[in-house]
C-alpha cells in the first residue's frame, strides 16, 4: 500500500526553469519582497500572515533541499546544483534545522565556503544564541546537524540501496576531518584531509565501499586510501538579501568550539 501511494505522488518540475517546485505551481508565485523586508521583521512568520507567505516565493527553511539529501538517487547531479542554487535565493532560514542541510547541499555541488558557514551556524547556534533564544533551551536538532554537515556534508557519506558511499571534500577553513561510522556490525573510521582519505575498516567483515563513485573492498586488506577529486566547476549562488551566513576564517570555528586550535585539529 506504501509502495502505491509513493508511486502516486507527482514530482512538480518546471521545465522552463530546470527546477523541481517545492509544491506545484510555487515557481510561478511572485518572489516576496525580501529588499523591501526590514531585519527586525524576521522571523517572516512572527510579522505576516500564512495567507501572504504560502502564495509567494519564500522559504522558511530547506525543504526540497532536504529531498535531495534524503532522496538523492531521485535527482541528477545537474538537478541538484539548479536546485540548490534556485532556492537558496529563496530561502530565509527562519528555522535552526535548516543550515546543517543546507551545509550538505552545499558541500556536494561544491560550494565549501558556503558549506562551512552553515556549519558555523548549526554548531553555534546556542553559544552564540543565534536565533535569540537560548534562554528557553538547547537546539539540540541543530547540535545534532553539525554532525550531519560535518559527515554527510564534508565526509559525503550516503547510506542507499544497502551500500554506503561517501565523496570527501574539505573546506579551506579545515584540515583534517576524522570520524567513526558503524554500519551493519562493521566499524569504521574515515580520515579526511585535502591530499586525499584513508578508509580503515577496524571491526566487521568486509565492506565494499565507495569513494566519488570508484567501488573498493575493505576486507584482508583492512585499510585503504583514495585520492582528492577534482575541484567542481564554478556555480554560483546567492541568498535573500540580509540572510547570508556570517563567513568564516580558517580556525573561527575550532577555536569557537573547542579552544586551542590544536586541539580541534581532528574535528
Amino acid at each position: 500500500m506504501w509502495r502505491d501511494c509513493a508511486a502516486a505522488i507527482p514530482l512538480p518540475y518546471d521545465e522552463r526553469l530546470g527546477v523541481h517546485e517545492q509544491n506545484e505551481g510555487f515557481t510561478r508565485h511572485a518572489v516576496w519582497d525580501f529588499a523591501g523586508t526590514a531585519p527586525e521583521r524576521y522571523p517572516l512568520l512572527l510579522h505576516f500572515p500564512y495567507f501572504d507567505l504560502y502564495r509567494k516565493q519564500v522559504v522558511k527553511q530547506a525543504d526540497l533541499v532536504l529531498a535531495m539529501h534524503l532522496c538523492g538517487e531521485a535527482f541528477t547531479p545537474e538537478q541538484k546544483a539548479r536546485n540548490f542554487a534556485y532556492y537558496e535565493a529563496l530561502t530565509v532560514r527562519d528555522s535552526s534545522l535548516s543550515s546543517c542541510t543546507q551545509a550538505v547541499l552545499a558541500a556536494e555541488v561544491g560550494q565549501l565556503d558556503l558549506a562551512y558557514a552553515y556549519l558555523g551556524e548549526a554548531a553555534l547556534m546556542d553559544l552564540r544564541d543565534l536565533e535569540h533564544n537560548t534562554r528557553d533551551g538547547v537546539h539540540m536538532a541543530s547540535l545534532a546537524g553539525a554532525w550531519i554537515a560535518l559527515v554527510a556534508g564534508f565526509g559525503g557519506m550516503r547510506a542507499e540501496g544497502g551500500r554506503i558511499r561517501f565523496a570527501p571534500r574539505l573546506p579551506s577553513g579545515i584540515t583534517r576531518l576524522t570520524f567513526r561510522v558503524r554500519y551493519r556490525g562493521r566499524l569504521l573510521r574515515i580520515d579526511v584531509t585535502p591530499d586525499g582519505t584513508t578508509y580503515r575498516l577496524l571491526h566487521g567483515k568486509p565492506l565494499t565501499l565507495s569513494h566519488h563513485g570508484e567501488e573498493f573492498t575493505l576486507g584482508a586488506q583492512p585499510q585503504a586510501r583514495r585520492n582528492a577529486p577534482a575541484p567542481f566547476p564554478d556555480l554560483r549562488v546567492r541568498q535573500p538579501p540580509g540572510r547570508a551566513p556570517a563567513p568564516r576564517r580558517p580556525g573561527d570555528l575550532s577555536r569557537d568550539v573547542t579552544g586551542p586550535d590544536e586541539q580541534a585539529q581532528e574535528l
